[in-house]
Protein backbone atom coordinates (compact mmCIF):
# COMPACT_ATOMS: atom_id res chain seq x y z
CA UNK A 1 0.00 0.00 0.00
CA UNK A 2 1.46 3.86 -1.07
CA UNK A 3 2.39 5.63 2.38
CA UNK A 4 0.56 8.90 3.24
CA UNK A 5 2.38 11.79 1.79
CA UNK A 6 4.95 13.09 4.60
CA UNK A 7 4.72 16.62 3.66
CA UNK A 8 0.76 16.48 3.40
CA UNK A 9 -1.07 19.29 5.45
CA UNK A 10 -3.59 18.02 8.36
CA UNK A 11 -6.50 19.47 5.86
CA UNK A 12 -9.83 18.62 7.53
CA UNK A 13 -11.33 20.43 10.08
CA UNK A 14 -11.42 18.15 13.76
CA UNK A 15 -14.51 16.82 14.27
CA UNK A 16 -15.84 14.49 17.25
CA UNK A 17 -17.94 12.48 15.10
CA UNK A 18 -15.08 11.03 12.91
CA UNK A 19 -13.47 10.24 16.05
CA UNK A 20 -15.86 8.21 17.78
CA UNK A 21 -17.33 6.33 15.10
CA UNK A 22 -13.59 5.27 14.23
CA UNK A 23 -12.52 3.98 17.56
CA UNK A 24 -16.31 2.22 18.30
CA UNK A 25 -15.21 0.11 14.88
CA UNK A 26 -11.57 -0.43 16.06
CA UNK A 27 -12.97 -0.98 19.77
CA UNK A 28 -15.46 -3.81 18.20
CA UNK A 29 -12.93 -5.46 15.46
CA UNK A 30 -9.47 -4.74 17.46
CA UNK A 31 -8.15 -8.32 17.83
CA UNK A 32 -4.93 -9.73 18.59
CA UNK A 33 -3.27 -7.72 21.37
CA UNK A 34 -1.28 -4.32 21.51
CA UNK A 35 1.00 -4.88 18.09
CA UNK A 36 -2.38 -5.79 16.24
CA UNK A 37 -4.25 -2.38 17.47
CA UNK A 38 -1.41 -0.57 16.57
CA UNK A 39 -1.25 -1.85 13.01
CA UNK A 40 -5.05 -1.48 12.93
CA UNK A 41 -4.90 2.46 14.10
CA UNK A 42 -1.78 3.18 11.34
CA UNK A 43 -4.13 1.56 9.02
CA UNK A 44 -7.11 4.08 9.55
CA UNK A 45 -5.34 7.35 10.52
CA UNK A 46 -2.55 7.60 8.40
CA UNK A 47 -3.02 5.38 5.37
CA UNK A 48 -7.05 5.86 4.85
CA UNK A 49 -7.51 8.67 6.93
CA UNK A 50 -4.39 10.58 6.79
CA UNK A 51 -5.19 12.88 10.14
CA UNK A 52 -1.39 12.32 10.57
CA UNK A 53 1.67 11.28 8.06
CA UNK A 54 3.77 7.94 9.47
CA UNK A 55 6.75 9.88 11.22
CA UNK A 56 4.25 11.73 13.58
CA UNK A 57 2.35 8.30 14.33
CA UNK A 58 5.74 6.52 15.18
CA UNK A 59 6.59 9.26 17.43
CA UNK A 60 3.75 8.72 19.31
CA UNK A 61 3.79 4.93 19.49
CA UNK A 62 7.62 5.64 20.86
CA UNK A 63 6.42 8.20 23.44
CA UNK A 64 3.44 6.18 24.51
CA UNK A 65 5.86 4.00 26.00
CA UNK A 66 7.03 6.32 28.86
CA UNK A 67 3.64 6.61 29.80
CA UNK A 68 1.94 4.32 32.75
CA UNK A 69 -0.77 2.71 31.07
CA UNK A 70 -1.76 0.13 28.01
CA UNK A 71 -0.12 1.69 24.81
CA UNK A 72 -2.32 0.79 22.38
CA UNK A 73 -5.45 2.65 23.77
CA UNK A 74 -3.14 5.42 25.04
CA UNK A 75 -2.50 5.82 21.17
CA UNK A 76 -6.15 6.02 20.68
CA UNK A 77 -6.56 8.67 23.51
CA UNK A 78 -3.40 10.59 22.15
CA UNK A 79 -4.98 10.82 18.64
CA UNK A 80 -8.62 11.88 19.74
CA UNK A 81 -6.65 14.47 21.15
CA UNK A 82 -4.29 15.95 18.06
CA UNK A 83 -7.92 15.68 15.83
CA UNK A 84 -9.97 17.31 18.38
CA UNK A 85 -8.84 18.51 21.21
CA UNK A 86 -9.70 17.53 24.76
CA UNK A 87 -12.89 16.18 23.70
CA UNK A 88 -11.57 14.05 21.11
CA UNK A 89 -9.16 12.46 23.75
CA UNK A 90 -12.47 11.54 25.96
CA UNK A 91 -14.28 10.58 23.28
CA UNK A 92 -11.65 8.39 21.41
CA UNK A 93 -10.65 6.45 24.54
CA UNK A 94 -14.21 5.30 25.58
CA UNK A 95 -15.10 4.47 22.23
CA UNK A 96 -12.24 2.30 22.01
CA UNK A 97 -13.01 0.88 25.67
CA UNK A 98 -16.22 0.38 25.86
CA UNK A 99 -17.02 -2.12 23.10
CA UNK A 100 -14.91 -4.43 24.78
CA UNK A 101 -16.49 -4.30 28.15
CA UNK A 102 -19.94 -4.37 26.27
CA UNK A 103 -19.21 -7.66 25.06
CA UNK A 104 -17.65 -9.04 28.41
CA UNK A 105 -19.89 -8.20 30.19
CA UNK A 106 -22.37 -10.83 29.25
CA UNK A 107 -19.45 -13.19 28.92
CA UNK A 108 -19.12 -12.87 32.75
CA UNK A 109 -22.24 -13.17 33.22
CA UNK A 110 -22.42 -16.82 31.74
CA UNK A 111 -19.27 -17.49 33.47
CA UNK A 112 -20.58 -16.75 36.65
CA UNK A 113 -24.09 -18.25 35.90
CA UNK A 114 -22.97 -21.36 34.07
CA UNK A 115 -19.34 -21.73 35.43
CA UNK A 116 -17.62 -22.04 32.19
CA UNK A 117 -17.07 -20.05 28.74
CA UNK A 118 -18.50 -20.18 25.20
CA UNK A 119 -16.26 -21.61 22.76
CA UNK A 120 -14.46 -18.97 20.26
CA UNK A 121 -12.04 -21.00 19.19
CA UNK A 122 -13.03 -21.19 15.36
CA UNK A 123 -13.64 -17.84 14.57
CA UNK A 124 -10.87 -16.68 16.39
CA UNK A 125 -8.99 -19.46 14.18
CA UNK A 126 -10.01 -16.71 10.73
CA UNK A 127 -9.85 -13.64 12.95
CA UNK A 128 -6.00 -13.96 14.30
CA UNK A 129 -4.60 -14.91 11.01
CA UNK A 130 -5.82 -12.30 9.21
CA UNK A 131 -4.21 -9.90 12.19
CA UNK A 132 -0.81 -11.66 11.74
CA UNK A 133 -0.95 -10.22 8.19
CA UNK A 134 -2.43 -6.81 8.39
CA UNK A 135 0.53 -6.64 11.41
CA UNK A 136 2.78 -7.51 8.90
CA UNK A 137 1.67 -5.00 6.26
CA UNK A 138 2.17 -2.33 8.99
CA UNK A 139 5.93 -3.19 10.20
CA UNK A 140 6.82 -2.54 6.67
CA UNK A 141 5.72 0.46 6.68
CA UNK A 142 6.87 1.20 10.37
CA UNK A 143 10.44 -0.07 8.73
CA UNK A 144 10.00 2.47 5.59
CA UNK A 145 9.80 5.17 7.61
CA UNK A 146 11.13 4.10 10.95
CA UNK A 147 14.83 3.28 9.26
CA UNK A 148 15.79 5.91 7.26
CA UNK A 149 19.94 5.96 6.88
CA UNK A 150 22.85 3.49 8.61
CA UNK A 151 22.47 5.13 12.31
CA UNK A 152 18.37 4.11 12.73
CA UNK A 153 19.57 0.99 10.86
CA UNK A 154 22.19 -0.05 13.79
CA UNK A 155 19.72 0.84 16.35
CA UNK A 156 17.42 -0.98 14.86
CA UNK A 157 19.82 -4.36 14.49
CA UNK A 158 20.75 -4.06 18.54
CA UNK A 159 17.31 -3.28 19.60
CA UNK A 160 16.40 -6.50 17.71
CA UNK A 161 19.54 -8.76 19.42
CA UNK A 162 18.33 -7.15 22.55
CA UNK A 163 15.08 -7.69 22.82
CA UNK A 164 15.66 -11.38 21.78
CA UNK A 165 18.46 -11.61 24.62
CA UNK A 166 15.59 -9.69 26.97
CA UNK A 167 12.93 -12.07 26.14
CA UNK A 168 15.11 -15.15 26.67
CA UNK A 169 16.20 -14.23 30.01
CA UNK A 170 12.68 -12.79 31.21
CA UNK A 171 14.05 -9.13 31.83
CA UNK A 172 11.42 -6.93 33.21
CA UNK A 173 10.65 -3.65 31.18
CA UNK A 174 12.21 -4.63 28.19
CA UNK A 175 10.34 -2.25 25.71
CA UNK A 176 11.43 0.62 28.45
CA UNK A 177 15.19 -0.02 28.71
CA UNK A 178 15.73 -0.91 25.17
CA UNK A 179 13.52 2.85 24.56
CA UNK A 180 15.40 4.59 27.09
CA UNK A 181 18.99 3.32 25.24
CA UNK A 182 17.88 4.11 21.36
CA UNK A 183 16.97 7.75 23.00
CA UNK A 184 19.89 8.44 24.38
CA UNK A 185 21.56 7.01 21.62
CA UNK A 186 19.75 8.94 19.10
CA UNK A 187 19.93 12.15 20.69
CA UNK A 188 23.51 11.43 21.11
CA UNK A 189 23.96 11.00 17.31
CA UNK A 190 22.18 14.21 16.65
CA UNK A 191 24.27 16.09 18.96
CA UNK A 192 27.19 15.14 16.72
CA UNK A 193 25.13 16.38 13.68
CA UNK A 194 25.00 13.38 11.70
CA UNK A 195 21.30 12.64 12.13
CA UNK A 196 19.32 14.17 9.18
CA UNK A 197 16.49 16.56 10.76
CA UNK A 198 12.49 14.68 10.23
CA UNK A 199 8.88 14.95 10.70
CA UNK A 200 6.54 17.98 10.33
CA UNK A 201 5.69 20.31 12.78
CA UNK A 202 1.71 19.67 14.08
CA UNK A 203 -0.53 21.21 15.71
CA UNK A 204 -1.54 20.71 19.16
CA UNK A 205 -4.54 20.10 21.04
CA UNK A 206 -4.77 23.29 22.97
CA UNK A 207 -5.99 22.66 26.84
CA UNK A 208 -5.23 19.18 26.96
CA UNK A 209 -4.57 19.03 30.46
CA UNK A 210 -8.04 21.93 31.22
CA UNK A 211 -10.60 20.02 33.02
CA UNK A 212 -9.02 16.70 33.13
CA UNK A 213 -9.32 16.40 36.75
CA UNK A 214 -12.70 16.25 36.45
CA UNK A 215 -13.08 13.59 34.09
CA UNK A 216 -14.39 10.22 34.93
CA UNK A 217 -12.90 10.32 38.57
CA UNK A 218 -16.19 11.41 39.84
CA UNK A 219 -17.28 8.08 38.67
CA UNK A 220 -14.91 7.04 41.73
CA UNK A 221 -15.93 9.67 44.15
CA UNK A 222 -17.11 8.60 47.56
CA UNK A 223 -20.50 10.51 46.89
CA UNK A 224 -20.92 8.86 44.07
CA UNK A 225 -19.74 5.58 45.45
CA UNK A 226 -22.04 5.84 48.55
CA UNK A 227 -24.96 6.62 46.26
CA UNK A 228 -24.69 3.31 44.35
CA UNK A 229 -24.47 1.39 47.81
CA UNK A 230 -21.08 0.01 46.86
CA UNK A 231 -19.81 -1.87 49.46
CA UNK A 232 -15.63 -1.37 51.30
CA UNK A 233 -15.12 -4.41 49.16
CA UNK A 234 -15.62 -2.08 46.21
CA UNK A 235 -14.20 0.66 46.82
CA UNK A 236 -11.01 -1.32 47.83
CA UNK A 237 -11.47 -3.38 44.39
CA UNK A 238 -11.98 0.07 42.86
CA UNK A 239 -8.18 1.33 44.47
CA UNK A 240 -6.71 -2.12 43.40
CA UNK A 241 -7.19 -1.16 39.62
CA UNK A 242 -6.61 2.29 39.50
CA UNK A 243 -3.11 1.18 41.38
CA UNK A 244 -2.31 -1.15 38.54
CA UNK A 245 -3.64 1.44 35.62
CA UNK A 246 -1.20 4.28 37.19
CA UNK A 247 2.06 1.79 37.70
CA UNK A 248 1.70 -1.03 34.32
CA UNK A 249 4.35 0.15 32.34
CA UNK A 250 4.88 -2.22 28.83
CA UNK A 251 2.21 -3.71 27.07
CA UNK A 252 -0.80 -5.36 28.32
CA UNK A 253 0.25 -8.74 28.59
CA UNK A 254 2.54 -7.93 31.85
CA UNK A 255 -0.83 -7.48 33.59
CA UNK A 256 -1.12 -10.88 34.54
CA UNK A 257 1.85 -10.76 37.33
CA UNK A 258 0.04 -7.45 38.49
CA UNK A 259 -3.01 -9.00 38.81
CA UNK A 260 -1.47 -12.86 40.35
CA UNK A 261 -0.17 -10.98 43.37
CA UNK A 262 -3.11 -8.55 44.24
CA UNK A 263 -5.82 -10.37 43.88
CA UNK A 264 -4.88 -13.94 44.25
CA UNK A 265 -1.99 -13.80 46.76
CA UNK A 266 -2.87 -10.46 48.24
CA UNK A 267 -7.14 -10.55 48.68
CA UNK A 268 -7.61 -14.03 47.84
CA UNK A 269 -10.49 -13.14 45.54
CA UNK A 270 -9.84 -15.15 42.99
CA UNK A 271 -8.47 -18.72 42.14
CA UNK A 272 -5.29 -19.10 39.68
CA UNK A 273 -7.76 -21.03 37.35
CA UNK A 274 -10.57 -17.77 37.64
CA UNK A 275 -7.78 -15.27 36.58
CA UNK A 276 -6.44 -17.34 33.63
CA UNK A 277 -9.69 -17.31 32.37
CA UNK A 278 -10.04 -14.01 32.78
CA UNK A 279 -7.07 -12.90 30.77
CA UNK A 280 -7.85 -15.28 28.33
CA UNK A 281 -11.36 -13.31 27.71
CA UNK A 282 -9.00 -10.30 27.48
CA UNK A 283 -7.16 -12.15 24.90
CA UNK A 284 -10.14 -13.15 22.55
CA UNK A 285 -12.67 -10.11 22.62
CA UNK A 286 -11.31 -7.00 20.71
CA UNK A 287 -9.94 -3.87 22.27
CA UNK A 288 -7.59 -3.58 25.02
CA UNK A 289 -6.23 -6.34 26.94
CA UNK A 290 -7.05 -4.68 30.49
CA UNK A 291 -10.83 -5.28 29.72
CA UNK A 292 -9.83 -8.23 31.48
CA UNK A 293 -10.57 -5.89 34.51
CA UNK A 294 -14.40 -5.68 33.35
CA UNK A 295 -14.65 -9.61 33.32
CA UNK A 296 -13.23 -9.96 37.36
CA UNK A 297 -14.74 -6.72 38.49
CA UNK A 298 -18.52 -8.50 37.45
CA UNK A 299 -17.61 -11.81 38.62
CA UNK A 300 -15.99 -10.17 42.51
CA UNK A 301 -19.12 -7.94 42.13
CA UNK A 302 -21.51 -10.49 41.65
CA UNK A 303 -20.14 -13.37 43.24
CA UNK A 304 -16.98 -12.67 46.19
CA UNK A 305 -19.22 -9.26 47.21
CA UNK A 306 -22.85 -10.74 46.75
CA UNK A 307 -23.92 -8.59 44.44
CA UNK A 308 -25.84 -10.63 42.45
CA UNK A 309 -26.34 -9.42 38.58
CA UNK A 310 -26.57 -5.53 39.11
CA UNK A 311 -23.60 -6.13 41.60
CA UNK A 312 -21.67 -7.72 38.83
CA UNK A 313 -22.56 -5.02 36.45
CA UNK A 314 -21.07 -2.16 38.54
CA UNK A 315 -18.64 -3.65 39.85
CA UNK A 316 -17.42 -4.13 35.98
CA UNK A 317 -18.03 -0.74 35.22
CA UNK A 318 -16.14 0.37 38.43
CA UNK A 319 -13.26 -1.91 37.70
CA UNK A 320 -12.90 -0.98 33.95
CA UNK A 321 -13.08 3.06 34.85
CA UNK A 322 -10.73 2.55 37.35
CA UNK A 323 -8.18 0.97 35.08
CA UNK A 324 -8.10 2.97 32.28
CA UNK A 325 -8.93 6.55 34.12
CA UNK A 326 -4.82 6.94 34.70
CA UNK A 327 -4.31 6.83 30.54
CA UNK A 328 -6.59 9.59 30.13
CA UNK A 329 -4.92 11.72 32.53
CA UNK A 330 -1.79 10.64 31.81
CA UNK A 331 -2.13 11.77 27.87
CA UNK A 332 -4.41 14.77 28.45
CA UNK A 333 -0.95 15.85 30.94
CA UNK A 334 1.53 15.09 28.66
CA UNK A 335 0.16 14.99 25.17
CA UNK A 336 0.88 18.11 24.32
CA UNK A 337 4.42 17.85 25.14
CA UNK A 338 4.67 15.58 21.98
CA UNK A 339 4.58 18.30 19.17
CA UNK A 340 7.21 20.79 21.03
CA UNK A 341 9.27 18.03 21.14
CA UNK A 342 9.26 17.22 17.69
CA UNK A 343 10.38 20.72 16.79
CA UNK A 344 13.54 20.54 19.02
CA UNK A 345 16.37 19.08 17.18
CA UNK A 346 17.71 17.01 19.86
CA UNK A 347 14.81 15.92 20.99
CA UNK A 348 14.05 14.86 17.32
CA UNK A 349 17.57 12.44 17.30
CA UNK A 350 16.15 10.87 20.16
CA UNK A 351 12.39 10.40 18.69
CA UNK A 352 14.49 9.15 15.90
CA UNK A 353 16.49 6.19 17.59
CA UNK A 354 13.23 5.02 19.23
CA UNK A 355 11.16 4.72 16.03
CA UNK A 356 14.07 2.60 15.10
CA UNK A 357 13.81 0.51 17.79
CA UNK A 358 10.22 0.46 17.74
CA UNK A 359 10.41 -1.17 14.35
CA UNK A 360 12.12 -4.16 15.70
CA UNK A 361 10.65 -4.22 19.22
CA UNK A 362 7.32 -4.77 16.71
CA UNK A 363 8.75 -7.42 14.79
CA UNK A 364 9.82 -9.43 18.28
CA UNK A 365 6.17 -9.18 18.78
CA UNK A 366 4.86 -10.49 15.24
CA UNK A 367 6.90 -13.30 15.31
CA UNK A 368 5.83 -14.81 18.71
CA UNK A 369 2.04 -13.70 17.49
CA UNK A 370 2.39 -15.63 14.28
CA UNK A 371 4.01 -18.77 15.64
CA UNK A 372 1.57 -18.93 18.10
CA UNK A 373 -1.31 -18.39 15.14
CA UNK A 374 -0.02 -20.32 11.99
CA UNK A 375 1.45 -23.42 14.41
CA UNK A 376 -0.56 -26.20 16.45
CA UNK A 377 0.72 -28.47 18.43
CA UNK A 378 0.65 -30.90 15.31
CA UNK A 379 3.07 -28.50 13.61
CA UNK A 380 1.53 -26.06 10.97
CA UNK A 381 -2.25 -24.84 10.99
CA UNK A 382 -2.96 -25.46 7.55
CA UNK A 383 -6.26 -22.95 7.74
CA UNK A 384 -4.76 -20.23 9.95
CA UNK A 385 -1.53 -20.70 7.52
CA UNK A 386 -3.88 -20.17 3.94
CA UNK A 387 -5.87 -17.39 5.97
CA UNK A 388 -2.76 -15.49 6.55
CA UNK A 389 -1.30 -15.66 2.86
CA UNK A 390 -4.68 -14.47 0.99
CA UNK A 391 -5.31 -11.80 3.81
CA UNK A 392 -1.95 -10.74 3.41
CA UNK A 393 -1.79 -10.61 -0.60
CA UNK A 394 -4.97 -8.98 -0.53
CA UNK A 395 -3.54 -6.00 1.48
CA UNK A 396 -0.70 -5.78 -0.32
CA UNK A 397 -2.56 -5.43 -3.85
CA UNK A 398 -5.72 -3.39 -2.79
CA UNK A 399 -7.06 -1.17 -0.55
CA UNK A 400 -9.91 -2.91 0.98
CA UNK A 401 -10.69 -2.12 4.82
CA UNK A 402 -9.29 -3.91 6.86
CA UNK A 403 -12.39 -4.51 8.83
CA UNK A 404 -13.95 -6.25 6.26
CA UNK A 405 -11.43 -8.75 6.05
CA UNK A 406 -11.48 -9.38 9.62
CA UNK A 407 -15.07 -10.47 9.59
CA UNK A 408 -14.91 -12.61 6.50
CA UNK A 409 -11.27 -14.34 8.19
CA UNK A 410 -13.83 -14.69 10.91
CA UNK A 411 -16.57 -16.10 8.64
CA UNK A 412 -14.17 -18.77 6.78
CA UNK A 413 -12.98 -20.02 10.27
CA UNK A 414 -16.41 -20.72 11.35
CA UNK A 415 -17.22 -22.36 8.41
CA UNK A 416 -14.26 -24.37 7.97
CA UNK A 417 -14.64 -25.86 11.22
CA UNK A 418 -18.59 -26.78 10.69
CA UNK A 419 -17.32 -28.49 7.72
CA UNK A 420 -14.62 -30.58 9.55
CA UNK A 421 -12.28 -28.91 6.96
CA UNK A 422 -9.91 -27.86 10.28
Amino acid sequence: MPDAPQDDPITPPPRLGEVARLFLKLGFTAFGGPAAHVALIEEEVVARRRWVDRQHFLDMVSAVNFVPGPNSTELAIHLGQVRAGFPGLVVAGVCFIVPAMLIILPLAWTYVTFQRLPAFGDALVGIKACMVAIVVVALVRFARTGIKDAFTGAVAALALVASLLLRYYDVPQQELIILAVAAVAGLMWYARGTTPVAGEETRSASGAAKGSASVMPLLLSPATIGAAGFSGQLVQMALFFLKVGATLFGSGYVLASFLQSGLVDQHHWLTNQELLDAIAVGQVTPGPLLTAATFIGYVLGARNFGGGTVGGVIGGVVATVAIFLPAFVFISVSGHLLPRLRKSPLARGALDGMNAAVVSLILVVSLWFARSVLYAPAGVHWLATVIFLVSLATLLATRVNATWLILASGVVGVVAHKLHWA
